[in-house]
């Protein structure tokens, strides 16, 4: 059985700190794990992390609370000289639209939202996107900049099902993180998501909130939330790494 991991931030984490989290990883199952770019300092370590690691691949991206200034072209330049030609860059993440009080402002966000989702398109690459507060602006902004031409993935989903619908009739897929392990809601939803539309993720990155190390979010958990997703749809978790893995694959492998 294997599983991966769509979208993690393990670049925040110490480098003496990633041994243990792999071996841990592996112990689980966990086979591929995306590292995403939130600034472009950020999206660099991920690039050396995915070249210094088999495990790793990259996403390159800036994220809404990092969106304070446009897209220039020497930002846009940079992005694109770490993705292009370089297969371990898989994705444009992690990019979106954030509408919380403190979030950047929106029209500084819509520009570089939609200045990546370009890049994307450029450079033939899936998105995974981040909504929070945003869902119609995104998917809005996604089909206009015609994103389903890449392919997209719905980050660390907790919406309603009428969103994850519109979501799914977009092209796009639904991942789901351990937040399903919690929420009766998204539970339900979860439920009646296609397993075709759904890949897994852990969104792991350091969590010093938590009093005790071993409780910090890590890409084993997605095994977690592949059982829990097995149990409400009553199959096999083998069935549920068989086919969200292959969901994954596909739409990295898409051009």
């Amino acid at each position: 059985m294997i599983l991966n991991d769509s979208h993690t931030h393990l670049d925040e984490y110490p480098s003496t700190e990633l041994p243990g989290i792999l071996d841990r990883a592996r112990d689980a199952g966990v086979g591929l794990i995306v590292c995403a770019g939130t600034t472009v300092e950020s999206s660099r370590a991920c690039v050396e992390l995915a070249g210094s690691y088999d495990a790793f691949v990259a996403g390159v991206g800036i994220h809404p609370m990092e969106a304070r200034q446009p897209v220039d072209d020497e930002t846009y330049s940079a992005l694109r000289g770490m993705a292009a030609g370089n297969p371990r860059v898989v994705c444009i993440s992690e990019i979106g639209l954030d509408f919380l009080p403190e979030s950047p402002p929106r029209d500084v966000q819509d520009q570089v939202f939609r200045a990546q989702i370009r890049l994307a398109r450029e450079l033939k690459l899936p998105i995974i996107f981040h909504s929070r507060e945003s869902h119609p602006e995104v998917l809005r902004t996604l089909r206009e900049e015609r994103a389903h031409e890449v392919g997209a993935v719905m980050h660390y989903f907790q919406a309603d099902r009428a969103t994850a619908q519109e979501a799914i009739d977009a092209g796009f897929h639904i991942s789901l993180a351990r937040p399903l392990l919690r929420l009766p809601d998204l539970q339900e939803v979860a439920r009646d998501i296609p397993l075709e539309s759904i890949v897994l993720e852990t969104d792991a990155a350091p969590q010093p909130f938590k009093k005790y190390r071993r409780n910090w979010t890590e890409p084993r958990h997605v095994r977690d939330v592949a059982e829990k997703l097995a149990e409400l749809k009553g199959i096999t978790v083998e069935e549920v790494a068989q086919t969200t893995t292959a969901n994954l694959t596909r739409l990295l492998d898409r051009s």
